[in-house]
């Protein structure tokens, strides 16, 4: 629909109400002088009646909820001789919070050397020294209280120990202290291999988004702050190579909105897919949609990176499952060095999940999670399947490009055999088998009555006979090869592995900063796209290389810091002010 004339007019207008989103509306509007507009496709979180779904410390029934994810987005994981597999659902975000409203509530930062590697791929003053500051800013510790942590920021972040871990947990952790790893209590404190209680974005048994620690009520109320949900953004609006505007949607009715600065934050998969429409990015690929070229940036949608990840399932003897002091189902993770193909130190993950989803099946089936910290595969992309801003994008993951990330899941599987092979995980567990995202698992998983009534009848019966548990564990609940067949056969544990990995919802990189001779960068260090004005990116999509961490601590570190020197610049010393926050500081 086309737009009309321009009535009205904000100094920043921010696409995309996710977890930068909200941080540079809040940051930004703290400045009474600044009009801000922010724009999210999703629905609003009212503060005084939060969804339980998303209150929860559980998060499946908030990850796995249609009406909280973008709708008909797909994604491919791997290519098998050139050749893209089939398409599966690739749950993102759609709602105020973004990814932070529904994650799994992880707050790990990753390691020093991540950042380091963002400040050698051309970020200048991302390094480790510059941006721990604004980690610690952004946090209230409720744990530890030293030179690594917060004790003043709106994200409270807390970990549940293990005197207070299921049998489960308690049983992984006795594995993992059997085959030599050290005990770490803080994930964000030493960066060695060990194992750990996961630091979660969680505060008295409630999920602590970014919606309600940043939008607070306070902030909602200033009057220079608009906030729109509902609201889809169509395209950018330019006059010459100025980004001016957008076109927003509000249902079928188009507008077109002015701003003085554009903030382009709807995250790895949204960001490139708006630039594309707009016309910035290859341009044979924009051609070939009939677009015209506003800047050709070879690197639009290029260099999407994700964390590979694979699984290792057993049944859960009663006694051993979640309990009730938390209902978070991830108690314990361990990070190791595979010392395959270069990796850096700690490139490599292992969860305990206690349980695998919200229903009744899910609380009797645990995993083994392992993913690739530090992927070397980065030839993932994403492209426009039409210049319709109604049609979501093509996704391609390309997880396993590089045979190293293949090479270290073959090592991790092994070791999650080995794991589960140990006398306390005997102890709690049966039935071990190889476990797979598959589209039945996925549709099962989706939040219905339908499903809750099949999945009650089911974990009734595994709950039976062993025989029986047994049959069904092999015949209904795996369907897929044994752990034998693999563990004897390399080609089949790989051809395995191929058709299971899967990504954990970390896209990032596809506007990733860079140098200014570096061909595929999209933006530099101010997060600015090249050769546009009045136009910037700011979420995981500008990750030079994907850290090994969840990705929403560090996009909200990004916005942070974006957010410094956007208001640095309007106060005295100008962009003198700016260049110094990007400059490299001592904690």
């Amino acid at each position: 629909m086309p737009a009309t004339s321009p009535s009205e007019h904000f100094d920043y207008i921010i696409v995309g109400g996710g977890s930068a989103g909200c941080v540079l509306a809040s940051r930004l509007s703290a400045k009474a002088a600044n009009r801000v507009l922010l724009c999210e496709a999703g629905a609003d979180i009212s503060l005084d009646n939060v969804p339980p779904a998303i209150l929860d410390s559980y998060p499946g029934t908030a990850y796995l909820n249609p009406d909280y994810i973008w709708p008909e987005l797909q994604a491919t994981t791997v290519r098998i001789d050139g050749v893209a597999g089939r398409a599966r659902k690739y749950e993102q975000a759609r709602i105020l919070g973004g990814g932070s409203s529904i994650n799994g509530q992880f707050f790990n930062r990753g390691a020093p050397s991540d950042y380091d590697a963002w400040e050698a791929h051309g970020a200048r003053g991302w390094d480790w020294q510059s941006v721990l500051p604004i980690f610690k800013r952004m946090e209230t510790d409720i744990d530890f209280h030293d030179a690594l942590h917060g004790t003043d920021g709106p994200i409270r972040v807390r970990r549940i120990f293990p005197e207070q871990w299921s049998g489960h947990a308690r049983a992984v952790a006795a594995a993992l202290e059997a085959q030599g790893y050290d005990y770490l209590p803080d994930q964000n404190g030493e960066f060695r291999d060990g194992y750990f209680p996961i630091a979660i974005s969680n505060f008295n048994e409630r999920r602590v988004s970014v919606a309600t620690a940043y939008l607070d009520a306070a902030t909602r109320s200033l009057p220079n702050l608009t906030i729109r949900t509902g609201t889809e953004v169509a395209s950018l609006v330019f006059d010459g190579t100025r980004c001016t505007g957008v076109v927003i949607q509000e249902g079928d009715k188009g507008k077109r909105v002015s701003g003085g600065e554009i903030i382009v934050s709807s995250g790895a998969i949204g960001s490139p897919a708006l630039l594309l429409r707009s016309g910035i990015g290859p341009v044979a690929h924009l051609r070939d949609l009939g677009i015209d070229i506003v800047a050709g940036l070879p690197g639009v949608g290029r260099n999407l990176m994700e964390h590979p990840s694979i699984a290792l399932a057993s049944f859960i003897d009663d006694g051993a499952r979640i309990n009730d002091v938390t209902r978070h189902h991830i108690r314990v993770g361990a990070r190791y060095s595979s010392k395959i193909g270069g990796a850096p130190q700690g490139d490599m993950l292992i969860l305990g999940v206690t349980k695998t989803s919200w229903h009744a099946v899910g609380r009797r089936i645990g995993t083994l999670l392992n993913y690739v910290n530090n992927p070397f595969s980065k030839r993932g992309e994403v492209t426009l399947q039409s210049r319709d801003w109604r049609v979501r994008p093509n996704v391609a993951l390309n997880l396993l490009d590089d045979e190293r990330d293949l090479d270290r899941l073959v090592d991790g599987f092994q070791r999650m055999a080995l794991l589960q092979a140990s006398a306390s995980m005997q102890a709690v567990t049966k039935d071990p088998f190889p476990a797979s995202y598959s589209e039945k698992v996925r549709q099962v998983a989706m939040l219905s009555a339908k499903n809750r009534f099949i999945t009650d009848v089911l974990a009734k019966l595994l709950d039976g006979p062993a025989p029986l548990r047994s049959f069904l564990m092999r015949r209904v609940v795996a369907g897929g090869p044994t752990l034998d067949e693999l563990l004897t056969d390399d080609k089949a544990l790989r051809a395995f592995i191929r058709s299971a990995c899967v990504g954990v919802w970390h896209a990032s990189c596809t506007c990733r900063m860079g140098a200014a001779d570096d061909p595929l960068a999209v933006t530099d260090e101010f997060a600015r796209v090249r050769g546009v004005a009045g136009l910037r990116v700011v979420d995981a999509s500008i990750f030079p290389v994907v850290p090994g961490a969840n990705t929403n601590a560090p996009t909200i570190m990004v916005a942070e810091k974006i957010a410094d020197g956007l208001l640095s610049m309007q106060s005295d010393g100008g962009a003198i002010a700016a260049a110094n926050v990007f400059s490299r500081n001592d904690p």
